[in-house]
């Protein structure tokens, strides 16, 4: 990592270096290549500012804080910069998980594909068994509320005829009520 740190109206103090040095390394947890970190110092009368900038992996953290103490004002603006740091490393990590996801079910699919184009037949991967309760619909709505499916096989009080209840993407139910 190049770090390069500038004084504005103050004396270079290699303390201040060292410091500025051991709190931008800490960011390498959350970035795997960070190729350059500018830190600027300066003192406008009694506030003494630190500025970071942060480039690296396609990104840039940047932030400015003041204090009335420098090594304050770096520790404050490093917060700051390393709260983005960690933000952007969760995003990338979720984004990451997420097309892992995706690219699983793909593959699912295209095997499923495959079958059908060798002239096979289906095969029934996974099989549930459960009992079909006998409840009213609107117990079924409330029931469905509270599980974490999306739909619901139960036995219609009124028509004593197994239902499916489900959540439609518009946010409303529908019901499955088959002729016999």
């Amino acid at each position: 990592m190049q770090l390069s740190v500038t004084f504005r109206h103050m004396n270079s103090q290699e303390a201040l270096k060292d410091y500025a040095y051991e709190r931008v390394s800490r960011l390498k947890k959350f970035l795997d290549h960070p190729l350059e970190a500018q830190v600027i110092l300066s003192v406008e009368k009694f506030r003494h500012i630190a500025e970071v900038t942060i480039l690296g992996d396609g990104v840039s953290f940047n932030g400015e804080e003041s204090s009335g103490d420098m090594f304050s004002a770096i520790d404050l603006v490093m917060g700051k910069i390393e709260r983005q740091a960690r933000k952007y490393h969760k995003k990338i990590r979720e984004h990451k998980s997420n097309t892992s996801i995706k690219t699983e079910f793909q593959a699912e699919q295209g095997v499923a594909t495959e079958s059908f184009e060798e002239d096979q037949e289906p095969t029934i991967i996974e099989r549930e068994n459960f009992f079909a309760k006998p409840m009213s619909v609107d117990e079924a709505v409330m029931q469905l509320g509270l599980i974490d499916d999306n739909f619901l096989v139960f036995t219609n009080d009124s028509t004593k005829r197994i239902n499916v209840i489900y959540k439609r993407k518009d946010g409303h139910y529908g019901l499955i009520d088959p002729n016999q």
